[in-house]
């Protein structure tokens, strides 16, 4: 019961991860995560868990990426909500670089992205008071982190609603014709 169904992306290694749910007269059940079915994508150990709550319907977060050597991996899921969830292919010698792919998650759809080492994540919400619970296979490091703007337009990422909360952190990170490296990811 609750296999996760894998469903590869037009970005390598980008994996949306359908949830089938149990119901019945209670509620339901579903597995969210199988640390053997993500192993077999590259993903290590969970190292961290987190939880982010976005308020306003319109905001973007991202988009954020860690350096080598804290390059992670990561798996995004929409609790409550609906986003539109961004990848950006970031990996030197990918034929995908600088590509971004996006997919809705929500509470109702039960999706789940994952994001293979080398990619930045952002997403926008599309309605108030949005939750996503995020699994890295790598620990948070100042050091090595990272993002570009949402706004850029050698990446032309098509947000479905105006901006209308940023962070002025993310709205600081530079453009990719500012020198922007790609990531070495071994």
């Amino acid at each position: 019961m609750g296999k996760l169904t894998l469903l590869p992306q037009p970005l390598s290694g980008l994996v949306v991860i359908e949830t089938a749910a149990f119901e019945d007269h209670r509620g339901s059940f579903a597995r969210l995560f199988c640390a053997a079915e993500l192993a077999a994508l590259g993903m290590r150990p969970i190292a961290q868990i987190n939880h982010s709550l976005t308020r306003a319907k319109g905001a973007v977060r991202g988009l954020h990426f860690q350096r080598p050597p804290k390059a992670e991996a990561k798996l995004v899921r929409c609790l409550k909500g609906r986003v539109l969830d961004v990848a950006v292919d970031l990996r030197a010698g990918s034929p995908t670089f600088l590509t971004w792919h996006a997919v809705e998650l929500s509470a109702a759809n039960r999706l789940a992205l994952f994001l293979p080492r080398g990619f930045a994540h952002g997403f926008q919400t599309l309605t108030d008071d949005c939750e996503l619970l995020y699994l890295h296979d790598e620990f948070y490091s100042p050091d090595c982190e990272d993002g570009l703007r949402h706004d850029d337009p050698a990446l032309g990422i098509n947000w479905p609603l105006p901006v209308v909360d940023l962070s002025a952190r993310d709205a600081a990170h530079p453009l990719v014709a500012a020198g922007f490296a790609p990531l070495e990811i071994p």
